[in-house]
């Protein structure tokens, strides 16, 4: 029996393991998804070793392949059901009590990174701006975000941007990049007085982004940005850094200990926030962006918090060029209701 990287939804596994040692193509006989690069679950067991490594038989624990899906959404193809997936597992590993058997994550590989966060985040919003007290791990979050680069191939050259019209002419596109520093407001990403350039992946979402109502008027810009630019990715960390690239189980075990960070990081930049309180609660979110600048980066890619898309935020708007202007009516808007 063969498998394939689409039995595991891993972008380093596929691109970096499985398409380097695979010699065959063809139909995969765990997900049977077709024309794929194939190779048997025996040639994983060396990277598959050491991910399992930093979890320890525990009579309270999950089985392992819980442990899997949770921390490294591994096996996330819906075909890969928990029958498949332990099937696989167990042959990869060979094992037959390995999927199921119960284990925990060993100590070393929990951290309190997340907990310094919330403690950091609470500080610089009601207590201490500029000069906090909380202990935070800077140095292990600067070497995650050297994981979460955008790859230039994957930055796509147009963005979008957009701004409600006064009346029925469009806003020159001299007019539609960032703010001078003079009106520069409190943004997701930027404190008052420092502008930044926040672009939307597509027109839809820079126009959800102004908040508009039925009926009115957007004029939408198009901008290139700049080739190779150094941009984190904060849309979904999980699915950038894989436990597969790294060949040591203790940088494994700090990964396991610190992604749940990076998830609330990109939780920062994306979470809801209204007008009134946006002063307060944007305070966390600037204060990671500044660090991401600091670290030499050129800006942050993050989920759209009211459409589908992803925005960029360029910490120099010099970075973008703008190219075109259209105008475009809002014809409807959406609204969803949860408990």
């Amino acid at each position: 029996m063969k498998c394939c990287a689409t039995c595991f939804g891993n972008n380093y596994l596929q691109s970096e393991v499985i398409k380097k040692i695979s010699q065959v193509s063809g139909t995969c006989s765990y997900c049977s998804a077709d024309g794929q690069s194939l190779v048997t679950p025996q040639e994983l067991q060396d990277s598959f070793e050491l991910l399992v490594s930093i979890y320890v038989h525990h009579d309270d624990g999950k089985p392992l392949l819980e442990w899997l899906r949770e921390d490294w959404m591994l096996f996330k193809n819906p075909p890969m059901d928990d029958a498949r997936a332990t099937k696989l597992l167990a042959d990869i590993l060979e094992d037959s009590d390995i999927a199921t058997r119960k284990v925990k994550p060993s100590a070393r590989s929990n951290t309190d990174a997340l907990d310094s966060w919330e403690k950091l985040r609470n500080e610089l919003m009601y207590e201490n701006r500029f000069f906090p007290e909380t202990e935070f791990d800077v140095a292990t979050l600067e070497l995650l975000l050297s994981y979460l680069p955008t790859p230039e191939r994957l930055l796509q050259v147009s963005w979008y941007r957009a701004r409600l019209q006064d009346g029925s002419v469009p806003i020159p596109i001299h007019e539609m990049g960032a703010p001078p520093k003079n009106r520069s407001t409190h943004g997701r990403a930027n404190p008052v007085g420092i502008p930044y350039l926040y672009l939307a992946s597509a027109p839809t979402t820079a126009v959800a982004e102004i908040r508009p109502h039925t009926g009115e008027i957007a004029t939408v810009a198009r901008f290139s940005v700049q080739p190779k630019l150094e941009v984190v990715d904060l849309r979904n960390p999980r699915e950038v850094i894989s436990p597969f690239q790294f060949d040591e189980e203790s940088q494994i075990e700090m990964l396991r200990g610190s992604i749940g960070l990076l998830d609330r990081l990109g939780e920062e930049l994306t979470r809801p926030v209204s007008q009134q309180v946006a002063a307060i609660h944007y305070i966390p979110s600037q204060y990671l962006c500044e660090f991401i600048k600091k670290c030499g980066y050129d800006g942050v890619v993050y989920r759209s918090s009211v459409g589908d898309g992803m925005n960029l935020a360029l910490f120099d708007p010099s970075l973008a060029i703008g190219h075109e202007v259209k105008q475009k009516k809002v014809t409807r808007v959406s609204v969803e209701l949860h408990d």
